[in-house]
């Protein structure tokens, strides 16, 4: 499991011009199953992913297909941890 923090470079308006085709990059790993859940930062000044991947070459991948990596509106900061502990109802989220 990944946790991808992302935080914005650029302009609020850079990301927003962005924003419709990241959303498009977001609703293709969900649909795949990678992406668990995503949200924007508070303040917004970012966003974070919680990625299902095989491996973090998988998740850098991934990630050079954002239209806000591609334009260079956000830095990626990746961090893999195993779920050990979990609430019920996310069980399926444990390996």
């Amino acid at each position: 499991m990944f946790l991808i923090s992302l935080t914005y470079v650029q302009s609020l308006e850079a990301v927003d011009a962005c924003l419709e085709r990241h959303i498009a990059f977001l609703e293709k790993y969900y649909a795949s199953g990678n992406f668990i859940v995503s949200g924007r930062k508070n303040p917004r000044i970012g966003g974070v992913i919680l990625c299902r991947a095989e491996s973090i070459e998988e998740v850098r991948a991934i990630i050079a297909e954002d239209p806000f990596h591609q334009e260079g509106v956000a830095d990626y900061d990746v961090m893999e941890f195993q779920p050990t502990k979990c609430a019920e109802g996310f069980e399926t989220f444990m390996g």
